[in-house]
């Protein structure tokens, strides 16, 4: 059997590598749109402080955009270097959309991007606006293929197990591009991307006007953010619903434990706000709900019911014995492919083979899972409950956070005054970090909560890793995090000293700092 301990630090690796990413993705996501709305303007009026406006935060871009190349390819890497047997049992399905990421959306972008820094002297204004559009759909279909190789990991469609290869094969591609679940997650993901491009924009902006520094320069910038922000603010709450949805359909697990909710309630569910959760008795002391609204998010009905903790094991359990039935039949069909009456019995239980995958974390031969031991798999299918209930909360709280600040940024726009609100300028700057945390509470929730599952319902985690010893794994991950911590500050460096420059960097004659 693998041990506990490697699992643990492949788990800790790949977590540590794509948060760190998942650092430079949103920015990247969010600020591409804000330079095309800002070219557009140009072109459209000629007027050339929206062409520098568009060429200094395209200088910010720039920076965010390398160090997040740099930080992605190594992720991707660790698929066949930690986690060797995960890209074996189902590389067919998830090596298929990151290929067309590589192929397409990957040499699109860069393409574009590279046109975008070194053409402004050698394409038309219209030409150039072009190369800054396909720039931003190449950045998005990155994300699209990418997030649609991650909703199948959640809801994995469009795919079945084969006997023959002994691995899980795709029947479906357009299942799997049309995944509910993925295309739910690409919305609300770069929605969450178009957030924090905006805050970043209306953060300095906000420093500028009360440095009293590039004052129409900031003005415009401080427009733009605040009106893209407060509509891709209102698309991640309005879009995280549908999230919520399709999280009810394809993981009630996820579900359950987002909500703290133990045992089953009547339809319709009522949304717990807080509550005291206590894990070791499976039971919350005291809780603060309100009526009907979980019910209409995560099943759209006034009638139908969301499975509680306590009724998802019980469900489990049986999966699991099923599933020892499944393995066993995959056992003997290694030795004997030609028996029917084995094909059929694989056949009507290999719905549960994943199920009996998780007893191989305790025992080698499933056939010989005492009851105890079963009840330690049951327990494993349910994620601990406190972090993924306070980090939901958490994140949802910076949303409507984010979406007063907007609104009120929106509004003093609107009148003209948006410089003469110091209190809201320090707001702004001050929720400079608020729409990272949120992406970063948003990618636990999402891959915490399909603990004990790389594949949910097919492939456990503890099956997933390389054959690495402990040892490496404690190097690797080490060099790693100073890797990336180095590029981390490396960036934050950059990103300040340009900011603090403002579009005097540019070297036009038009602005402050002209001779730093």
């Amino acid at each position: 059997m693998i041990s506990e301990q490697l699992v643990d630090l492949s788990r800790l690796q790949f977590a540590a590598t794509a948060m760190y990413h998942f650092l430079f993705v949103p920015l990247t996501l969010g600020m591409v749109w804000l330079l095309v709305i800002m070219e557009t303007v140009f072109v459209m009026t000629g007027n050339v402080i929206w062409k520098d406006m568009t060429r200094y935060w395209g200088k910010l871009f720039g920076i965010n955009f390398a160090l997040g190349v740099t930080t992605g390819i190594t992720l991707e890497f660790q698929f066949g270097t930690n986690w060797a047997f995960y890209s074996h049992y189902v590389g067919d399905i998830f090596g298929a959309p990151l290929a067309i990421e590589g192929m397409m959306a990957f040499f699109l972008e860069s393409t574009f991007i590279g046109l975008f820094f070194f053409g402004w002297d050698r394409l038309s204004r219209t030409q150039h606006l072009m190369v800054t559009i396909l720039m931003a759909v190449g950045t998005n279909l990155s994300a699209l293929w990418i997030l649609i190789a991650n909703g199948w990991m959640q809801n994995p469609v469009g795919a079945e197990f084969s006997y023959v290869t002994m691995r899980m094969e795709m029947t479906d591609f357009w299942a799997v591009v049309f995944n509910p679940d993925a295309q739910a997650k690409f919305v609300h993901t770069v929605s969450a991307g178009y957030t924090t491009g905006a805050m970043f924009v209306l953060s300095i902006s906000s420093w500028f006007l009360l440095k009293k520094q590039d004052v129409e320069f900031a003005k415009r910038s401080f427009r733009v953010a605040s009106a893209f922000g407060l509509a891709s603010v209102l698309s991640v709450i309005v879009l995280g619903d549908e999230s919520g949805y399709t999280v009810g359909e394809a993981q009630q697990t996820k579900m359950a434990a987002l909500e703290a909710m133990w045992e089953t309630k009547p339809a319709p569910a009522s949304l717990t706000l807080i509550a005291s959760i206590n894990e070791a008795e499976s039971k919350n002391n005291w809780e603060v709900d309100i009526p009907w609204v979980m019910g209409l998010i995560g099943t759209r009905s006034l009638t139908k019911e969301i499975p509680g903790i306590h009724e998802i094991k019980a469900k489990n359990r049986e999966r699991i014995k099923r599933g020892i039935v499944a393995v066993k039949a995959l056992d003997d069909l290694r030795n004997n492919r030609e028996s029917v009456e084995v094909k059929r019995r694989f056949e009507e239980y290999k719905n549960d083979l994943g199920f009996g995958f998780l007893l191989k974390k305790y025992v080698d031969d499933v056939s010989l899972a005492t009851p105890e031991i079963i009840e330690k798999a049951v327990n494993d299918t349910v994620p601990r409950v406190t972090p993924m209930f306070w980090s939901f909360r958490a994140m949802v709280g910076l949303g409507f956070a984010m979406l007063m600040l907007f609104a009120v940024a929106f509004w003093t726009t609107l009148k003209s005054k948006c410089s003469e609100h110091p209190y809201l300028l320090r707001a702004a700057l001050w929720m400079l970090p608020a729409p990272w945390i949120a992406c970063e509470l948003g990618w636990f929730v999402a891959e915490y909560g399909r603990q004990p599952w790389t594949i949910y319902g097919v492939l456990p985690t503890h099956m997933s890793v390389s054959t690495l010893t402990v040892n490496s794994l404690y190097g690797s991950l080490a060099g790693f995090i100073i890797f990336y911590t180095v590029l981390l500050v490396v960036e934050v460096f950059l990103m300040v000293k340009f900011a603090r420059m403002g579009p005097g960097s540019l070297g036009t004659g038009r602005y402050a700092n002209e001779g730093h």
